[in-house]
């Protein structure tokens, strides 16, 4: 994605920055803390990235990991983000449960075989929203999602169904 494109994106979201309009105090502080933190972490200096992009979603892996505190995971090409983020939690080849997980919008078979294992304090990553929009819009309207965080360049899917089910689009 090229610089011009990129700041198209962030323009047209220019009013959903730091969660503007947001009315559900929990979603929020998710948004503003999690999502959009700037303060400089921990571990941002000793892990590096190959792109911005990459960087800046090591660094909202970080935050999640951090924040969601997971025991086990995935293993993926962001694993030194996640166990930054959340030193405790080891990477596993079979989850039994989902604490936190991340796929790519493409991979159909891969977050159909994680909805049955989710639970109230699921999360689920999905990347890569830009390069099937329709698949993305699929994933919000289904019946095991909570509340969607939009990003453009990865979605959040959690799966609180206590909470209000709402569709977030987030300048990030």
């Amino acid at each position: 994605m090229n610089r011009i494109q990129q700041g198209l994106v962030w323009l047209s979201r220019i009013d959903k920055c730091r969660g503007f309009g947001i009315q559900s105090p929990t979603d929020y502080a998710f948004v503003r803390y999690v999502v959009n933190e700037h303060w400089p972490y921990y571990a941002y200096e000793t892990l590096k990235a190959n792109s911005w992009l990459e960087r800046k979603l090591g660094r909202l892996y970080l935050r999640l990991a951090n924040w969601r505190q997971p025991s086990a995971m995935l293993p993926d090409a962001y694993a030194a983000w996640w166990k930054s983020g959340c030193k405790r939690m080891r990477m596993v080849s079979q989850l039994h449960c989902v604490e936190l997980a991340r796929v790519e919008i493409n991979d159909t078979a891969g977050l159909e075989s994680l909805f049955p294992l989710c639970d109230e304090r699921s999360v689920i990553v999905v990347e890569g929203l830009w390069r099937n929009r329709q698949r993305w819009h699929h994933i919000e309207h289904d019946a095991c999602v909570g509340t969607t965080f939009d990003l453009y360049y990865c979605g959040i899917i959690l799966f609180d169904k206590n909470r209000y089910h709402h569709h977030y689009k987030i300048n990030f």
